[in-house]
């Protein structure tokens, strides 16, 4: 679901990788989709490999994503300009563990932000969610043996 899909450090909104180049990787803006270099010079980020800090463990960002499309019932979420409180207690909702202390609202904002861009691109649908309960099921089966 996340795969190829980018965050670059100084640069607004989600990028998918479209090729790759000698000194860096061609870009495609989700919401624009004019397509720019992302040289190595840039802090690029793989929403893959992204997570957030709980109580107990780190949870990675697409199951952080599934619990918001849960929350919404599939919608878009409250908008990331929303008020501080108002963020904190919807992103409580989708991940009631989630540390306090160590995710800050920036991040709340991002993630909530990150989820809208998605949904509205539908990259995260109905299908999307149902193919990670299947993968799930199936790792929980492979450590179940």
């Amino acid at each position: 679901m996340l795969k190829g899909i980018l965050s670059i450090s100084g640069y607004p909104g989600l990028y998918k990788m479209v090729s790759q180049t000698k000194n860096g990787i061609i870009v495609e803006q989700l919401e624009t989709k004019k397509r720019m270099p992302a040289f190595s010079t840039h802090k690029i980020s793989s929403l893959e490999d992204i997570a957030i800090y709980t109580e107990d463990e780190e949870v990675v960002l697409k199951e952080v994503f599934k619990n918001i499309y849960e929350v919404t019932e599939g919608k878009e979420a409250i908008s990331h300009k929303s008020p501080n409180k108002d963020l904190k207690n919807f992103f409580a909702k989708a991940l009631p563990n989630y540390d306090q202390d160590r995710v800050y609202t920036s991040d709340i904002k991002k993630v909530i932000n990150w989820y809208n861009l998605l949904v509205s691109n539908d990259i995260i649908t109905e299908n999307t969610i149902k193919d990670m309960n299947k993968e799930e099921d199936k790792d929980k089966n492979n450590k179940e043996v």
